[in-house]
């Protein structure tokens, strides 16, 4: 019989469920592409439907419900800080809420699968260690530093230990209140961006500021015996509650910084003003401390422990501009982040973990990110006719393509024309990426893309870059370093030579947030990108995420939907090319 393990990130953002079998990874989703709200927070049950579904298997085959939290982490670091700090009434019911609702995830699985019955055992996971393994155990290294960097999760907001083969162990924490997480998002929320996951903003924000404000902001956060210490004065989260929520829907924060920060550095930018030169140096000063201390921590983590692999997984991961360059900066020689850093991937390591426990082998590694649902050609089909109406009315013309070859060439004819492509393919993406089944794809090396993605598709704002995706075999005539970077995890300098002709995905500062794309793991994209490169000599195309200020689209009806309410050239979805007249 085989052994199966259910892992979850539940109440909290980026809810999501992932199942493993026999100890190998099978599915994983977050819940927001299956309720459409961003970043939902509560219980996955569509997630977990799914999982159950592609695995092939009842709720009540489960050995194993793995939570990545456990309440019996930190008990003494969490008497210690109470005894010291006496914070907030508030503020402890607000933990004793949250640990309360985690820890009654068998109660609402009943609710959200009546008739059926898990029989299984609830495995509370060590939120750090989630973090750990689901960069760790995918990574395929025999031996590797693992080092989650986070917000908080169990009282802590970074842990590190060693990996070597199925064993992994933790060595170390940074306990709350101090955290990296805390501080660029605290500085994202002074600079006018308050959603929950903005911080990438302020990390696209950075490059054309000037770091001018490093020395004020180390007064928020410095580097402190081979970890990072707050300037408590400056923040809120330890002392009051912040009326976070967390029930069913999108996830809301309150000001995490204090009067002081204000004091500081003057008063926060409001949501609608525009940005001005300050900002963007507050940006570029935030950017360039986080990687200063990060730096700093990793070559202490190395220096003590000799291994020249990292595994690095936590939310603070999902700062591609630091991961790019970790080889530069420290002594490690390879970096393998986390396909989701942030606490979704919780809910892969709670699994791996926990099927380890149970005496399970550890996952073969995962090189892609490819491990939620996919649609046939079939289902495309049959959601295509039944919005037949709605296709003639609109002047949508639908042409099948059975041919791998033809229905490349006819995108890439559209492509070189200055066109827009929405490219829904096999299985979505784990992930915050899209990588390259849900994208919305266009021509690199035209100036003016940005505008146009802009104007028909992402209303976003302008300094925000777009991505590369490239051919693995051609990283390294292209960018000045050459590595897998299948997730999209990493900024490499964009090679002098090669900037101006990609302007559309080359930021201010010659840097490009690259994902390479391989034939083995990829064989359809890697043909439609080798299918440009032939036609422009270019082996790269600008890829963005299929949506629309929403999530990504899962499902072929949300993709189509979204093609008809924005002004896409071409909906590709499966063999079958939507196009307008």
């Amino acid at each position: 019989m085989a052994h199966i393990v259910l892992g979850l990130n539940a109440f909290h953002a980026d809810s999501a469920a992932a199942i493993v079998v026999d100890g190998q990874l099978i599915a994983a989703a977050e819940e927001e592409r299956f309720r459409r709200i961003k970043h939902w927070a509560g219980f996955p049950s569509e997630a977990i439907r799914y999982c159950l579904r592609e695995a092939g298997v009842g709720l009540d085959q489960v050995a194993g419900l793995a939570v990545n939290t456990d309440p019996a982490a930190a008990r003494t670091q969490k008497l210690l800080f109470t005894l010291k700090h006496r914070p907030s009434l508030g503020l402890i019911f607000e933990k004793l809420k949250a640990r309360g609702e985690r820890m009654n995830a068998t109660e609402h699985l009943a609710r959200a699968f009546p008739g059926e019955r898990f029989t299984g055992q609830l495995m509370p996971i060590e939120h750090h260690l989630a973090h750990l393994a689901s960069a760790y155990d995918p990574s395929g290294f025999p031996e590797a530093l693992a080092v989650s960097v986070d917000g908080f999760g169990d009282f802590a907001s970074g842990a590190w230990g060693v990996g070597r083969d199925a064993q992994l162990s933790i060595d170390g924490h940074v306990y709350f209140p101090h955290s990296m997480g805390i501080f660029y998002q605290s500085i994202t929320q002074y600079l006018g961006f308050m959603n929950y996951g903005d911080e990438y903003k302020v990390m696209g924000l950075a490059p054309y500021g000037k770091p001018t404000r490093v020395e004020t902001l180390r007064q928020l956060l410095k580097p402190v015996d081979g970890a990072y210490e707050l300037g408590l004065d400056f923040f809120r989260h330890h002392r009051e509650s912040l009326n976070y929520q967390w029930d069913d829907g999108e996830p809301k924060f309150a000001a995490l910084y204090s009067e002081k920060l204000e004091a500081l550095l003057g008063p926060a930018r409001k949501k609608d003003e525009p940005l001005t030169d300050a900002h963007r140096d507050l940006a570029s000063s935030a950017q360039a401390l986080y990687e200063e201390v990060l730096f700093e921590m990793l070559r202490g983590l190395h220096a003590r422990y000799g291994l020249n692999r990292l595994a690095l997984a936590g939310g603070c991961a999902q700062n591609s501009v630091a991961n790019g360059k970790i080889v530069r900066q420290t002594p490690f020689r390879e970096v393998y982040v986390a396909a989701s850093g942030a606490d979704a991937g919780g809910a892969i390591g709670a699994a791996l973990v926990a099927a380890r426990k149970l005496g399970q082998p550890r996952t073969a590694a995962v090189p892609h990110a490819y491990l939620g649902p996919s649609y046939d050609d079939d289902a495309c089909r049959v959601v295509i006719e039944a919005e037949s109406v709605r296709l003639v009315d609109a002047g949508i013309r639908v042409t099948h393509y059975p041919d791998l070859q033809a229905l490349c060439e006819r995108v890439i004819d559209c492509i070189v024309e200055g066109g827009v492509v929405g490219w829904f393919q096999g299985r979505m993406e784990w992930g915050p990426r899209a990588l390259g089944n849900r994208s919305i794809l266009a021509d690199p090396r035209r100036a003016d893309i940005k505008d146009i993605l802009n104007l028909k598709i992402k209303r976003r704002e302008s300094f925000r870059p777009f991505a590369p995706s490239i051919l693995e075999e051609a990283v390294g005539e292209w960018f000045e370093e050459s590595a897998p970077v299948p997730f999209m995890a990493m900024v490499f300098p964009i090679r002098a030579e090669r900037r101006a002709q990609i302007p559309a995905v080359t930021h201010v500062d010659g840097s490009g947030r690259l994902q390479t794309v391989s034939a083995a793991t990829n064989p359809r994209y890697h043909q439609l990108i080798s299918s440009f490169a032939a036609r422009t000599g270019v082996p790269i195309l600008l890829n963005t995420s299929f949506n629309e200020n929403e999530p990504v689209v899962c499902r072929p009806q949300e993709a189509l939907d979204c093609f008809l309410r924005t002004k896409m050239d071409l909906l590709v979805l499966g063999d079958r090319v939507l196009a307008r007249c």
